[in-house]
């Protein structure tokens, strides 16, 4: 049995923290036992992962800053006697590596979920954040990257090849089928009539998803309906008050952070993502799953496939126009249905249960888990494929 804390900088409805929630629920647990410890306070997540059965530590730290809570998270490692400590996100992974390096783990990886081109998790990539990063990056074993976009970039930080593994996000496909009664549950509880068409959106309500250019475009479009936004962080108040300057306030639901993202997706009839700074596209992959026709603007887990694997998704340039365009020319919905078709073949080829075995073997085998690839990026290769 190997014991592995996951450490996480919060718990809120989030891209990382809804992928961790994912791994934790199918990782088996007669061969991995999990604990997680969140630096701030658990947020949406927590509680379904405690209703998992798994410890949810709460580290109480209050800033950036607060020094003051890397004793409490060494002392909880050294109290857990973990085998393996796995960290996720930028605070997480420096306090994360450094506690663990005090503590005395024997094997230290981290997850890179949030790097872009220039930012990560919407903080510009300063000199000093490299710095920071690339310092504590040498107190760990292994640094995984979300997708071979991120493996690039990570290589571009100066990061060396032999220490980086290429493990993409993974999801879930039966968990968000379409199911017709959830639609019309999900409408009836927002207040959204049967027969509206519906473009929603969902993810943390930060600048650099780009949600006020969705709501512009969305004003500027001719159709009639309802703009529906999932999530739940800072720019909720500026957002709102866009909405309402620009004549779609009453037309616009803001649900809020849910546990319950596959409902607000079978409430939809189309999905956008209009965000230019993602790292892989989760949300892209959720609205696929549900059978939902897509527009974006950036993807790479669409953009590192062939197309053919992913029809119903229609790549946007960032412009207002084209996305207004775009909304209006999305199918009509014939009453009493739904645009919901079967998944496309991108979704199975994202599956969760072949990143838990790619895991497993990372968490059991160390480096000697990872093979290179043509482009030189490493990606863990599965038991099943050795």
């Amino acid at each position: 049995m190997t014991r592995v804390l996951h450490i996480i900088t919060g718990l809120e409805y989030g891209g990382a923290e809804r992928q961790l929630a994912l791994l934790l629920r199918h990782m088996p647990k007669d061969v991995v036992e999990c604990e997680v410890a969140v630096l701030t306070r658990g947020g949406t997540l927590a509680e379904g992962i405690r209703a998992e059965g798994i410890p949810v530590h709460e580290i109480g730290m209050r800033s950036n800053r607060d020094v003051k809570a890397l004793p409490r998270l060494v002392r909880l490692i050294r109290w857990g006697r973990y085998d393996v400590v796995h960290t996720h996100l930028y605070r997480a992974c420096v306090f994360g590596r450094v506690a663990a390096r005090l503590a005395g783990t024997p094997y230290i990886i981290a997850t890179e979920h949030s790097l872009g081109d220039g930012h990560i998790e919407g903080r510009r990539t300063t000199a000093g954040v490299r710095m920071l990063y690339r310092a504590t990056e040498q107190l760990g074993d292994a640094t995984v990257a979300v997708s071979p976009t991120v493996a690039r970039r990570l290589r571009d930080w100066g990061l060396r090849p032999e220490r980086l593994v290429t493990i993409t996000n993974g999801i879930d496909p039966a968990a968000f089928a379409f199911v017709p009664e959830s639609r019309a549950a999900t409408r009836r509880a927002l207040g959204i009539a049967p027969d509206e068409f519906v473009v929603g959106t969902t993810g943390r309500l930060v600048p650099g998803k780009r949600v006020d250019a969705l709501i512009k475009a969305f004003a500027r479009a001719k159709r009639d309906g309802r703009l529906l936004v999932v999530g739940a962080g800072p720019a909720r108040p500026a957002l709102e008050e866009l909405a309402e300057r620009v004549g779609v306030g009453g037309r616009t639901v803001f649900a809020g952070d849910t546990g319950d993202v596959a409902g607000m997706l079978a409430a939809m009839d189309a999905y956008a993502a209009p965000s230019t700074q993602e790292t892989f596209g989760l949300g892209v992959l959720e609205a696929l799953a549900s059978g939902l026709p897509v527009l974006y603007a950036t993807c790479p887990a669409l953009d590192d496939l062939p197309p053919r694997m992913a029809p119903g998704a229609r790549k946007l340039p960032a412009r207002l126009a084209a996305w207004s365009s775009a909304i209006d020319s999305l199918p009509q919905v014939p009453l009493p249905g739904a645009p919901h078709g079967p998944p496309p073949p991108a979704v199975e080829h994202y599956s969760v249960h072949a990143r838990v075995h790619q895991l497993i073997d990372l968490y059991h085998d160390g480096p000697a888990a990872v093979r290179p690839v043509s482009d030189g990026v490493l990606i863990a290769k599965t038991r099943a494929a050795t």
